[in-house]
């Protein structure tokens, strides 16, 4: 921030992107592989979907305590630690398969494994306003939530084509490698930092600092806590739908391979890919108050996806369906988050902004683990093409009634009453 033209891609700011790329595609091969592998060695859709509900659980309590972090400690530090301590979990992972039972050992590890990640990502929200000029804000987001949907996109694609030829080995190898080489670069990352005593213990810090986010939300800003509400909903009625649904459907369902599994993953990879590149390019166009209409967009595209997996239609056109529907939902659903975390970070002193973006991120998910493990068991009973319609109409429902909400916050983004 020398300079009032300072480009985007400066040094530091480059080294966590790298760093970023690698951590987290080391990230998206295994969060596809793992479950995919629970899925074929037990054919269950419940246990399946139980399993991500508990592991989803760690990524919800440990934001919070990610986003004090973050405001505390060195963001450098918490990113160096938490890869190479995901580097020596996926080793330990790797040395215990075969000789502990499986439905534990996967239980534990992805539970870790979302705990970790779940503390991590407020460092890295919280290190982008230290690192991009304040009319950057909006472009250095998107790139930011681009890599992850590049991993994304590239870690299932290849994560199927490796599973499918030989087996959850490699894939192991390949993570444990990610997180190393990730660890190692982030330690030449300088990122501003004022060191703030802590008084009194851990916990006592952790719950005074989450007691001052709470304060600044109600008092100073309780449109957050609607957009909060709304963002839990969806994730309820509709994400979670998603994540249990799609390898559901296309493994079980549709019979399909795991390569074209990968493909189908990699194709919302894709999708939030391409979302992010529209919103880097038209980020000065794209306002909060249609932020009801991209959500009800998104639950039309779900009920779609419904449609093409009905009794008749052939398997390869339907799996053709799901693939192109999952892009389009991602195309819209990274716009709309890229823009958010854009708003809520204007809107919140530096000083709480991790504390304050790891509570929006805690209260949005806190929901996802219940409708994880609902869904497993309604995956189990009836038909994907039911559940999902269903789930698409709660969706709509829930984008219909949000329209005041995103108002609300886009007129605190622009002064707008």
């Amino acid at each position: 921030m020398n300079t009032k033209q300072a480009p985007l891609f400066r040094r530091d700011f480059t080294l966590v992107v790298i760093g970023q790329i690698i951590s987290l595609f080391g990230n998206a091969i295994l969060r596809f592989a793992l479950p995919l592998y629970l899925l074929r060695q037990t054919q269950s859709p419940a246990l399946f979907g139980a399993v991500g509900a508990a592991a989803f659980i760690p990524a919800v309590l440990c934001a919070p305590v990610g986003g004090v972090a973050a405001d505390r400690v060195n963001k450098r530090d918490i990113m160096v630690i938490l890869d190479f301590s995901t580097a020596g979990l996926i080793l330990a992972f790797s040395l215990l398969l075969g000789r502990t039972p499986l439905v534990p050992l996967m239980v534990v590890c992805l539970m870790l494994l979302y705990g970790i990640a779940g503390a991590y990502q407020p460092a890295v929200q919280a290190s982008i306003p230290l690192l991009a000029e304040p009319e950057r804000l909006t472009s250095a987001n998107a790139v930011i939530n681009m890599v992850g949907t590049l991993s994304g996109l590239l870690g299932p694609v290849i994560g199927g084509v490796l599973f499918g030829a030989f087996g959850l080995w490699p894939i192991l190898w390949v993570g444990t490698g990610c997180f190393f080489l990730s660890a190692v670069m982030e330690l030449f990352i300088r990122i501003p930092h004022r060191p703030r005593a802590a008084a009194g213990s851990v916990l006592a810090t952790v719950w005074r600092d989450l007691r001052e986010s709470w304060r600044f939300v109600r008092r100073g800003k309780p449109v957050f806590l609607s957009v909060m509400l709304v963002l839990a909903l969806f994730n309820l009625v509709l994400s979670a739908a998603l994540v249990v649904g799609i390898p559901v459907a296309v493994v079980r369902e549709l019979n399909m391979s795991d390569s074209r599994l990968g493909l189908t993953q990699g194709a919302m990879g894709l999708g939030g890919l391409f979302g992010g590149v529209l919103t880097a390019c038209l980020g000065k166009f794209l306002h909060l108050r249609r932020g009801s209409a991209v959500l009800l967009a998104a639950s039309l595209t779900a009920a779609g996806m419904g449609v093409v997996l009905l009794p008749g239609i052939p398997p390869t056109l339907s799996w053709w369906g799901v693939t192109a529907m999952s892009f389009a939902i991602m195309v819209l659903s990274t716009m709309l988050v890229v823009v958010l975390s854009a708003a809520v970070q204007g809107q919140t002193p530096p000083e709480l902004l991790g504390k304050v973006m790891a509570f929006i991120m805690a209260v949005s998910n806190c929901a996802s683990p219940l409708g994880q493990a609902v869904y497993g068991a309604l995956y189990e009973r009836c038909p994907a093409w039911a559940v999902l319609l269903g789930a698409a109409g709660a969706a709509a429902l829930t984008a219909l009634c949000s329209r005041k909400v995103f108002y609300g916050l886009s007129g605190g983004e622009d002064g707008a009453a």
